[in-house]
């Protein structure tokens, strides 16, 4: 009942916005509530957003793509709102994002120096909305998602209270060394699903950027680089990870004694992400019943012990991120 009320003040409100005969047709969603639709009128095709009150509000995500166009990014032009019914009518950006470019047998190398130009201007950009600090409490909250969903829910082991404790203490000073790295604004989700090619060619289209933060300025080169959807090869990673680093302002790359420095904090901030990123797939899984995201734990678990070898981690530093699924054959 609640989805097709839903629909049915969809199909209203674009009555009112676009007046004359259109057609809608469902898009894949993303790991929310949010719901998108492909509206297309004569030559002229739209996405709208449905973010429904109260599990979503549009207004940072408005606020968000305004700062992120006066920064020069590329985002959706935005053609209607309605903030309160959580209805946004936007610029189509296509179905090609950066996955399917890449798994279609399309080459990483002009979008991954597009993405790196933009990301260099998304760090430098004088935010005009109030980020949200990606702080130690922030990092921890999101690593109790491993605990809380991938270890019952996939792993099939539930810790208790002196194993939870265990893992916040293995994972504590490396909590403290991203949180005291320089800070800029962080789109937080930067990675292949949220880059998109429009059909104009580049720059790439951002989006999936509401939830943007001040935060380290590891971060979005880690979600891109080590992205849970791609297995780049290592030395690629390192050579774009190199290039990005050289590129640095030197009020940022002073944070750093060199490359190799860099590199492994650029590890460590990956490594915080996964552990994260496992849960929320978890959780997705078993709280919404959305299983397709079980499929995406094996590969995100394999940067995650890539990332624990790379650190020299061994199990008893942080026993519990070794553990295997067992609930599920993942």
């Amino acid at each position: 009942m609640v989805d097709e009320n839903r629909s049915d003040l969809r199909h209203a409100w674009l009555h009112r916005v676009l007046t004359e005969a259109f057609d809608v047709r469902p898009l894949a969603g993303d790991a929310s509530f949010r719901r998108y639709f492909r509206v297309r009128q004569g030559e002229c095709s739209y996405v709208l957003m449905d973010a429904p009150p109260p599990h979503e509000d549009v207004r940072p995500f408005l606020h968000v793509r305004e700062w992120l166009e006066q920064a020069g990014l590329r985002v959706s032009q935005l053609y209607a709102a309605d903030i309160e019914q959580g209805l946004l009518l936007l610029e189509d950006f296509g179905d090609l994002t950066w996955a399917v470019h890449l798994g279609s047998g399309g080459d990483a190398a002009p979008m991954l120096a597009d993405a790196l130009r933009q990301l260099h201007r998304l760090q430098a950009s004088a935010p005009t909305v109030t980020l949200a600090p990606f702080d130690l409490a922030r990092m921890r909250r999101e690593c109790d998602l491993y605990l809380d969903w991938y270890l019952p829910c996939v792993a099939g082991f539930t810790p208790d209270e002196g194993q939870r404790e265990a893992f916040h203490a293995g994972l504590h000073q490396a909590l403290l060394q991203i949180e005291a790295l320089p800070r800029v604004p962080v789109h937080l989700d930067y990675h292949s699903r949220n880059l998109m090619l429009p059909a104009g060619g580049l720059p790439l289209g951002q989006i999936d950027y509401q939830d943007a933060v001040a935060g380290p300025v590891t971060y979005d080169l880690a979600s891109l680089l080590y992205d849970c959807y791609q297995d780049y090869p290592e030395e690629m990673r390192r050579q774009w990870s190199r290039e990005f680093f050289t590129a640095l302002p030197d009020d940022l790359a002073a944070a750093f004694s060199d490359f190799k420095q860099w590199h492994r904090l650029l590890r460590l901030t990956a490594l915080q992400r996964h552990i994260k990123a496992i849960g929320i797939f978890a959780r997705l899984a078993h709280r919404d019943g959305k299983r397709q995201f079980l499929d995406e734990i094996p590969l995100t678990r394999r940067h995650l012990f890539d990332e624990l070898a790379f650190l020299g981690w061994a199990e008893a530093d942080c026993p519990l991120l070794f553990c295997r699924p067992a609930a599920v054959s993942v």
